[in-house]
């Protein structure tokens, strides 16, 4: 039985696509933050 047949590469691919996508969606959630809380502090306060 060999170690690399099409079953093991496609589990190994899906785990770690599955790895790559939870990290490039926590980066998107954290730049959004980033944005929410640069919008709020450049927002002028009234009687500035």
């Amino acid at each position: 039985m060999g170690r690399n047949n099409a079953k093991n590469i496609k589990a190994h691919n899906d785990k770690l696509h599955k790895a790559q996508d939870k990290e490039k969606s926590k980066k998107a959630v954290r730049e959004e933050k980033l944005k929410a809380i640069a919008k709020k502090f450049n927002k002028k306060k009234p009687g500035e």
